[in-house]
């Protein structure tokens, strides 16, 4: 008798343990809107019993190479918003592009953060990433002023977000998190409208 009270009560422990794992499991919810919880991804991940249960390969490359490429297009805002004479139009189109892209680098490092991979890695620091001005680039935007430093500021930004659009499309393509994939659409949506806001503002200078 003692023997099959004890069965009993094993059997029991058992399946209360095994419910209380699967409550501790649930997806998250629903994809959120352009900046509005993309840093929730470390609370979401950390109820999560296996590591790379919510995401795959595709999330962290992308999230691994865009936050560089976020961090130079703020680097070149903060460069063109420093100089006196901007035109006011594109002075307001670099805030924008800097009040948008640093929240989402914060995002993409906590991400990274709670996948317990590097946050920085030696082949993704810029080096030929699409998109991305070199030295030489950045020296001469920094040297640049008025209309010239304008021009100059939206034909890099052009194809700096041109490139950020082509790695968004393939975390699209092949991402799993489902806050990674909502940001990368949130990017190309952005960042093809800027585009061609850049073109427009390009041809009137």
């Amino acid at each position: 008798m003692k023997i099959s009270t004890f069965a009993v009560a094993a059997a029991l422990a058992a399946s209360l343990g095994l419910a209380g794992c699967a409550a501790g499991t649930g997806t998250p919810g629903g994809s959120s809107s352009h900046g509005a919880d993309h840093g929730s991804p470390s609370a979401t991940s950390s109820t999560m019993p296996e590591a790379n249960a919510d995401h795959n390969q595709a999330d962290l490359t992308f999230a691994q190479m865009m936050i560089p490429h976020h961090a130079q297009a703020v680097e070149m805002s903060d460069i063109v918003l420093a100089k006196p004479d901007l035109p006011a139009e594109v002075a307001a189109l670099a805030t924008r592009i800097k009040d948008a892209q640093a929240p989402e680098i914060e995002a993409m490092t906590g991400w990274l953060k709670s996948w317990n991979v590097p946050v920085a890695v030696s082949d993704h620091s810029g080096e030929g990433m699409a998109g991305m001005v070199d030295a030489e680039g950045i020296d001469k935007l920094k040297a640049a002023q008025g209309a010239e430093a304008a021009r100059l500021f939206m034909d890099q930004m052009t194809g700096h977000h041109e490139g950020a659009v082509e790695m968004a499309q393939q975390e699209i393509s092949a991402g799993k998190h489902p806050q990674a994939v909502q940001l990368a659409r949130d990017i190309v949506t952005a960042q093809e409208a800027e585009i061609a806001e850049m073109k427009q503002l390009l041809a009137g200078l």
